[in-house]
């Protein structure tokens, strides 16, 4: 509202700026009306910004605007994007991934494995895994992937009961 106030009252005086010259030019020399015309125009403006016909001209004219339709394109200029269907969308034509199976070991294996009596607390049973990985990890010297499974293996099986 103060805002619209402001803007009128600036209207007004470029209104009456406009009349100053207008007169002016009649009287003194013509060359004023440049500058009428100036203050003329700048006076239209901040009516129509004042009175917010400005603001539903523009509301009217982005209701009314049609877009063109948005055209899928990949980066760079790369052509249209072909449409992305996701891992289990197409089932049919879609390979099921298989994980590598893991031996189904008891209980008393994978302490076996792990080194630890049956029985042995949590606690235990992650300080043995942590010795037994850092021995059989593939990376090592002595290390093997079969035996870095097993470990891995059993202490899955005794941590997830």
């Amino acid at each position: 509202m103060n805002q619209s106030r402001l803007l009128l009252s600036l209207t007004a005086v470029f209104a009456g700026m406009t009349v100053l010259f207008l007169v002016l030019s009649f009287v003194y020399t013509p060359v004023l009306l440049v500058a009428t015309a100036l203050f003329g125009a700048t006076t239209y403006a901040l009516w129509f910004h004042a009175t917010g016909k400005l603001q539903q001209q523009v509301y009217q004219q982005a209701r009314t605007a049609r877009r063109p339709p948005r055209q899928e394109r990949g980066g760079f200029g790369a052509g249209p994007r072909q449409q992305w269907r996701g891992p289990r969308q197409d089932r049919r034509t879609q390979q099921r991934v298989r994980r590598p199976s893991r031996p189904n070991q008891s209980v008393v294996e994978a302490y076996r494995i792990l080194g630890l009596d049956p029985g042995a607390d949590a606690a235990a049973v992650k300080k043995a895994y942590r010795k037994r990985v850092k021995e059989t990890h593939p990376d090592t010297e002595r290390g093997s992937e079969e035996a870095f499974k097993r470990v891995t293996a059993a202490y899955e099986r005794l941590s997830n009961r």
